[in-house]
């Protein structure tokens, strides 16, 4: 059981859990780690039960505390691709402007999504009429998935379709 002489009062839990809260992920682990020492003896059990933070958490934090050395997370060990928008503004610019030309609006009027007979293949080959290098261009895939992105759905545009006349009910036949 825990001790009853060295406890934060129930105010100060919920400042503690708080400001752990509000803390990026490496200080939130320093800053467990140290609790954990000065409220539960370095125990993770214990740390969890009082405070309600994760044994994982406890744990690192105080491995971390103990070695010196900062574990990194899954999320900073991944580098992220930037977009090809962000890479190369200007061939993305003329993108729009080619999409634009050969869009149409929902016939619906429902979203605003845009429709267009441009595909992704016919779209790469115009922007290396325009002066876009090869090696700016992206994959055909890659590609249908920008003009995506950029609200426009590679789909034929097809003319509204007028609404079936309903059949008028028959005297005949009372329902």
């Amino acid at each position: 059981m825990l001790e009853q002489r060295n406890l934060p009062s129930a105010d100060q839990l919920i400042d503690l859990r708080l400001a752990a809260k509000k803390m990026n992920l490496e200080n939130r682990r320093s800053f467990v780690a140290e609790m954990a020492l000065k409220y539960c003896n370095g125990s993770a059990r214990k740390t969890e039960t009082l405070f309600g933070w994760g044994r994982d958490l406890v744990i690192t934090g105080l491995g971390e505390k103990r070695t010196g050395i900062t574990c990194l997370s899954a999320q900073s060990a991944v580098s992220g691709n930037t977009r090809w928008e962000d890479r190369y503004p200007d061939a993305a610019e003329k993108l729009r402007h080619l999409a634009e030309s050969h869009a149409q609006q929902d016939s619906s009027f429902t979203t605003d999504i845009a429709f267009t007979r441009l595909t992704a293949e016919e779209a790469l080959k115009q922007l290396q009429q325009k002066g876009i290098s090869k090696e700016q261009l992206p994959a055909n895939g890659t590609m249908a998935k920008i003009l995506n992105r950029l609200g426009y759905r590679l789909r034929p545009v097809v003319k509204s379709k007028p609404q079936k006349k309903l059949q008028k009910p028959m005297t005949s036949s009372r329902t």
